[in-house]
């Protein structure tokens, strides 16, 4: 065709295209897997499948990991990756190319909210601290579990972040702490729960919220000072317990004495962390007994707590402290 000098050629040929097969419009709750892949097909110009052809797919909207970013078209031409959502709610979008073809094609995904119901591990009607202790000592277990919160088949960091989530969503104060959450989550624990939320980078506010749960329960959990705290029972026989906490890493020893100075017992605890020693499963145990193994008399003694600090630093000081208590027969 030729217009005033101007000559327009149509160009009527076929090229070859991505087509879209399956996986596009899914949904699921933040952190799952959807169950079905995305599939997309390679065409010529003639419609024949291209075989062993590179396809990418990339994340180009919200927050979504793929089971890897590139792919070689199989036989039939048809290549697939598989998303795991992120855990903020919203879309996803997922664009797909190859080379040597101009037109990509793009998946879409919705992230729906993860319910409360869903992060009430235990199933008490309410999302609290016992919830979270839960999902962490459930890591690692897989199938069909109800610390699972994601549904995705394995419990791991993702689902107690989910459950931190709902437990700040709305609270400005920080989470509380029974005696019970002390004897099952050290702040070690906590410590080490951080770290992996963290390395997962989301930066979704529903995320973020539940590292910022996991940070005030870690204060929590640290002690600002070391204390040597009272004994329980006492008065007692023929046992008791002794708690403490500790604001720095160190080596503990607890010394009992009686009242004419004489030591009667040594408890080498060994290398404890940074926290709260105060349940029955975490604090000092005396049996009544001194170190030949024989009962003790009633009366008076003195139980002293010695730290020797672990850390290489010139601030981190030993500590000493002394108490009195109670046997009675």
């Amino acid at each position: 065709m030729q217009a005033k000098g101007v000559e327009i050629a149509f160009d009527n040929r076929t090229h070859s295209a991505l087509v879209k097969i399956s996986g596009d419009t899914q949904e699921g709750e933040g952190g799952t897997t959807l169950e079905n892949p995305f599939v997309v097909e390679a065409l010529d110009e003639h419609g024949v499948p291209i075989t062993g052809l590179g396809v990418t797919f990339r994340v180009i909207e919200g927050e979504g990991h793929l089971s890897a970013t590139t792919a070689l078209t199989d036989a039939d031409g048809k290549a697939q990756k598989t998303l795991t959502l992120g855990p903020n709610p919203g879309v996803i979008k997922v664009r797909v190319t190859a080379a040597g073809i101009t037109s990509p094609v793009t998946f879409t995904a919705t992230v729906t909210e993860v319910s409360r119901l869903a992060a009430d591990v235990n199933g008490d009607g309410t999302v609290n601290i016992q919830d979270l202790v839960l999902v962490a000592s459930s890591f690692g277990q897989t199938g069909q579990n109800r610390a699972d919160v994601n549904g995705d088949g394995d419990v791991n960091i993702q689902d107690l972040v989910m459950v931190a989530g709902a437990l700040g969503e709305g609270a400005a104060a920080s989470p509380a702490l029974h005696p019970s959450d002390l004897a099952r989550l050290t702040a070690a624990q906590v410590q080490d729960l951080l770290t992996q939320a963290r390395q997962m980078a989301f930066t979704d506010p529903a995320y973020l919220r539940g590292i910022a749960v996991l940070e005030q329960l870690l204060a929590l959990l640290q002690p600002r000072e070391t204390a040597l705290l009272p004994n329980y029972p006492n008065p007692f026989n023929p046992e008791t317990w002794i708690p403490y906490q500790l604001a720095e890493p160190a080596a503990v020893t607890i010394r009992i004495y009686a009242v004419d100075g004489s030591l009667v017992r040594t408890l080498s605890l060994g290398h404890k962390a940074t926290g709260s020693y105060q349940t029955r499963t975490r604090a000092a145990h005396w049996d009544g007994r001194n170190s030949i193994g024989e009962p003790v008399a009633s009366g008076v003694y003195f139980y002293t707590l010695s730290t020797e600090s672990t850390r290489h630093s010139v601030t981190a000081g030993d500590f000493t402290a002394t108490r009195k208590m109670l046997i009675r027969k």
